[in-house]
């Protein structure tokens, strides 16, 4: 069973982070994106995550429904049977759910799983991501208290968020004039987390440290990977070593890989990946467009070329385009010939 179970996706965790390596983690808003993902996982020995935005549902559910939860399930309930095909495991997560959508979001989904529980069957989904990072610190562990104890009854991951990560990302917090202060967090809010959620049930935490969603020239971002290890020490200082964190990148697209590699040694076990990946589906497509512009268009009045407008065919292309960068990905992060498919 690739999707992997509960107790599958925390050993994928616990490896990541006794190994120094960690998961791309894809967001994917078809099943074509979802095989680019799968493909690209096999294909490096890779364990991995593929996500779902509430964007995703509602592009999914389709234009008469705009259906979030809906076409999330749809989703999810694709990638269980496609990836039966694949000898490696796979965890399934959504992404950023602002606090206005977990009822009508993250709860529907989490009923789903619990459905699929109480008949003998695997977790619909093993992680969930909580972004109310635009609320105050105080209200933001309210809110995520609330929801890990949700979470926990059904053995899946909670993702927090504190602090606040640059630019947009399919409706995700934060903007291109966030004040730069706001996008690093400080030890003494890891340490807030921490004493907010533990004992509670299994986390992980996406700590700001620069990290931008979207793609910026050179220079432009200003990472600080260091605010990473400096909240880590804080708190392993005052609760040992297990306290230590399943960390998260976000907006890891576009970042330089030595930043990428020193991220790994301080804890960070999943780094997303979306603004690459879109790229990298798209420009194939573009490119067969570019070459073949008479025989996809009916160009003044003459047939076209079936082949060449079938979308088969240049849908396709951008799988391929998409699974290639994901399988750098793997590479970027060290867990490529890694997986414990097998093994657990």
């Amino acid at each position: 069973m690739p999707v992997a179970t509960p107790k599958q996706f925390a050993a994928m965790l616990d490896a990541a982070q006794e190994g120094g390596y960690a998961y791309p983690a894809i967001n994917c808003t078809s099943i074509i994106t979802i095989n680019a993902a799968l493909k690209a996982f096999a294909d490096m020995k890779s364990d991995g995550i593929i996500q779902f935005s509430t964007g995703a549902g509602q592009f999914a559910s389709g234009l008469n429904h705009k259906n979030s939860a809906f076409g999330t399930i749809v989703l999810a309930e694709a990638a269980h049977r496609l990836a039966e095909q694949y000898g490696v495991l796979v965890g399934l997560n959504t992404d950023h759910c602002p606090p206005n959508q977990v009822d009508s979001f993250m709860k529907p989904l989490i009923e789903a799983t619990a459905a699929r529980r109480a008949k003998g069957e695997n977790n619909l989904f093993q992680n969930h991501m909580l972004d109310a990072s635009n609320l105050p610190l105080e209200e933001n562990m309210a809110l995520s208290k609330e929801t890990l104890k949700l979470c926990a009854i059904n053995e899946i991951v909670l993702e927090v968020e504190a602090g606040v990560v640059g630019g947009e990302e399919d409706g995700a917090s934060g903007s291109h004039d966030t004040p730069s202060d706001k996008l690093y967090t400080t030890p003494e809010d890891m340490l807030a987390v921490y004493e907010a959620l533990e004992g509670i049930g299994r986390y992980s935490f996406a700590a700001t440290f620069g990290n931008v969603h979207g793609h910026y020239k050179p220079g432009s971002v200003k990472l600080r990977p260091d605010i990473l290890k400096q909240g880590q020490d804080a708190v392993m200082a005052k609760y040992g070593k297990a306290a230590e964190f399943d960390l998260v990148f976000h907006g890891g697209s576009g970042s330089p890989l030595e930043q990428i590699r020193e991220t790994l040694g301080y804890g960070v076990v999943k780094m997303n990946i979306d603004t690459d990946t879109q790229y990298s589906f798209t420009r194939p497509i573009v490119d067969h467009f570019f070459k073949n512009y008479d025989g996809a268009l009916m160009v003044d009045g003459e047939v076209g070329n079936k082949k060449a407008y079938d979308p088969r065919g240049y849908l396709k292309k951008g799988e391929e385009g998409m699974a290639a960068r994901i399988a750098r990905a793997c590479d970027d992060l060290l867990c490529a010939g890694k997986s414990i498919h097998g093994q657990v």
